[in-house]
């Protein structure tokens, strides 16, 4: 069995703790988008501290997904994945022998979990975002990708669990007071879904084994989480209360599939 909660999610930091749950648990950490002293609180409100996660994994070098990875790592001796153009990208900093190379389609093994990165369209060096499983349930974590290729909708194949990237809603970001260039970023091929798109892949993975639809990465400035929850629980047939929103705050609940 996995269990998986958000420690926060949004332009303000990202994090989220995933566990294989049995004799021997194992916690990973995808993203670290926060300070350390925010992330152990974080942690503990989440019942751990950062002695209890054996591994991080990092999407991409993007500030708020980087954080603190590598001064976790170093205070904890924690080892880290990312794939080499995020290194590259945060200027190649020495891990001690923490770090390893996370690939395009190259599934890593930690104990009871194993964890599988994929290569999505996103203004970043070389981004990943991935699908973990124990063997019995797979979540997908989806938190920034600029539209959906076929390689990613085949990564989500039969995902009991998804979060998913959920950021603006199109309308909304046309009328703000972001500059034309941020507008065209952040709603171009290589920013970020909206509403629209995410409800779209939604649709698409939809099956009758998908228990948890978790929105994730909603912009504080473009989007509402009434509004998020109303178009997915129609692209999923289900209550809108039946959707969780990640918050940037307090992130989720502890979820478990």
């Amino acid at each position: 069995m996995l269990r998986f909660k958000s420690l926060g999610s949004g332009s303000s930091g990202n994090c989220t703790v995933v566990e294989s749950m049995g004799i021997a648990p194992m916690r990973i950490l995808v993203d670290c988008g926060l300070g350390l002293k925010h992330l152990t609180s974080r942690l503990g409100e989440a019942g751990l501290q950062p002695e209890d996660i054996h591994a991080v994994f990092i999407t991409h070098e993007h500030g708020d997904h980087i954080g603190c990875a590598r001064s976790l790592s170093l205070r904890y001796r924690i080892p880290v994945w990312m794939s080499h153009g995020t290194h590259a990208a945060i200027g190649a900093p020495d891990f001690d022998g923490l770090l390893h190379t996370a690939r395009d389609g190259t599934a890593i093994d930690l104990g009871g979990m194993r964890i599988t990165p994929f290569t999505v369209p996103h203004d970043a060096r070389e981004p990943l975002q991935l699908t973990c499983t124990d063997g019995s349930a797979k979540l997908g974590i989806l938190t920034d990708l600029g539209h959906a290729t076929a390689h990613v909708m085949e990564h989500l194949t039969a995902c009991d669990a998804l979060m998913l990237e959920c950021n603006h809603d199109s309308d909304m970001l046309a009328r703000s007071s972001y500059p034309p260039f941020l507008k065209r970023r952040v709603g171009g091929q290589y920013g970020h879904l909206s509403n629209t798109s995410a409800a779209e892949i939604a649709r698409a993975v939809i099956h009758g084994g998908l228990k948890h639809f978790v929105a994730s990465h909603l912009s504080a400035q473009n989007n509402r989480p009434a509004l998020v929850q109303e178009l997915m629980a129609e692209a999923l047939s289900c209550g809108a209360n039946d959707i969780v929103v990640a918050r940037p705050d307090v992130g989720t609940p502890w979820l478990h599939i």
